[in-house]
């Protein structure tokens, strides 16, 4: 037998329907607002710091080396070849000691025709003054000859045997010559001073003197010597090797007093000056020094610092040797300071995770920092006294504010 089932009205079959869709999307919004989980990490793994206040001082680090202060570099002064070599790095010289020897035709020749110059000049300066001598003991003869026959004429015409016009010739001829021989012996003051100005011939010889000098010195190079004690650092010649002026010989340098020179970054040397404090580290002990020298200019996006080593070096202190400085920039008696996150800078705007009171959970918030220093850094807005936060790196959350500590 059949059973006939009720027929639903069609306007509820629409409610139900209005109202299971509703619920859907209620659903939806409420899972879309649900916050994602924090991640858990490991608290081994983090990097954790307590924000201080007290005192704080301002710091900056630089790598290099330590360097002679007196180095001697010996280079080319002429076109030559290399003949010998005779001394080689790590030598103790002597201010004599020759390390190399060069040779140079052009040179020789040049300095033979220097010593035929300086002969010539020598041999026409000679000439020069005897004709010049000659002179003036002509204008002297003169001028005493004139002299003389003045002095009779006037004896004569006291007696009346000599006419008045003979006394004035006589007079005009002495101050002629008188006149003359007061030329002649100026011309040879002139002649004969090294002060003033020189006359040709004089200039000619010293000229000559001073091109032959310098050619016996550039010859005296070619035997190239030391110059001063100590060790002899480098020698980059090869025998047979062509070298042109100002080519690179040798470097001696003495092993004591040393410097420490220090590569900062160009970032961080803008507030170095000369004179302040600085702490070199040789790895087996620690030297105080000053900084001596700022370099001006930046190379490889870094600045060259050179500090004085005062007092006595460890054991093991030697030119090359690697060493880090520590330079003391400023000091503050009262600061908020907190140690220096990965990549923090100075002055700059960051986001850091702050530590709940428990622990168990990490905030991220912006903080202001302040001036840096080697391993702390001040701070300026975000975070007080007492709060704890994380300086590892968290570039691996940077999408979540959050996240859980175990």
């Amino acid at each position: 037998m059949d059973i006939v089932l009720p027929k639903r009205s069609p306007l509820r079959k629409r409610l139900w329907m209005g109202a299971a869709a509703l619920g859907v999307l209620a659903l939806i919004f409420g899972l879309s607002r649900l916050k994602p989980a924090a991640p858990e990490v490991d608290r081994q793994s983090l990097l954790l710091d307590r924000v201080q206040e007290g005192a704080m001082v301002f710091q900056v680090r630089g790598t290099g080396t330590l360097v002679p202060v007196d180095v001697r570099m010996i280079t080319a002064q002429v076109p030559c070849k290399v003949e010998r070599i005779l001394l080689f790095p790590g030598t103790e010289v002597r201010e004599d000691s020759i390390i190399a020897e060069l040779s140079s035709p052009e040179l020789q020749q040049s300095a033979q025709d220097a010593f035929w110059s300086l002969k010539r000049a020598e041999s026409d300066y000679s000439v020069s003054a005897l004709n010049q001598k000659g002179t003036v003991a002509s204008a002297r003869a003169a001028e005493k000859e004139a002299a003389a026959t003045l002095k009779a004429y006037q004896k004569l015409f006291k007696e009346g045997l000599q006419s008045e016009s003979d006394v004035l010739r006589a007079n005009a001829k002495y101050e002629d010559c008188a006149a003359r021989l007061a030329t002649e012996e100026a011309r040879m003051a002139l002649f004969e001073g090294r002060g003033g100005q020189l006359a040709p011939a004089r200039a000619a010889l010293e000229q000559a003197r001073a091109q032959y000098a310098l050619k016996q010195a550039q010859t005296a190079s070619l035997h190239v010597r030391a110059g001063m004690a100590g060790m002899l650092q480098q020698v980059p010649l090869q025998v047979g090797q062509q070298l042109a002026p100002g080519a690179n010989l040798a470097k001696v340098a003495k092993p004591m007093p040393l410097k420490a020179e220090l590569k900062v970054s160009e970032t961080q040397a803008k507030d170095i000056q000369v004179g302040q404090a600085v702490a070199v580290d040789t790895r087996n002990g620690i030297v105080q020094g000053r900084v001596i020298r700022i370099d001006p200019s930046v190379q490889n996006g870094t600045v060259t610092v050179d500090a004085s080593l005062e007092g006595a070096l460890p054991k093991g202190a030697r030119p090359d040797l690697s060493v880090e400085g520590i330079i003391e920039l400023d000091h503050a008696d009262r600061a908020i300071k907190v140690g220096r996150p990965v990549q923090a800078q100075s002055f700059a705007t960051l986001s850091l995770f702050k530590l709940s009171p428990d622990g168990r959970e990490a905030t991220r918030i912006k903080v202001r920092l302040g001036r840096a220093s080697v391993s702390t850094i001040e701070v300026l807005e975000g975070l007080h006294p007492g709060d704890q936060v994380i300086l590892s790196d968290t570039s691996a959350w940077d999408g979540v504010d959050r996240i859980r500590i175990h």
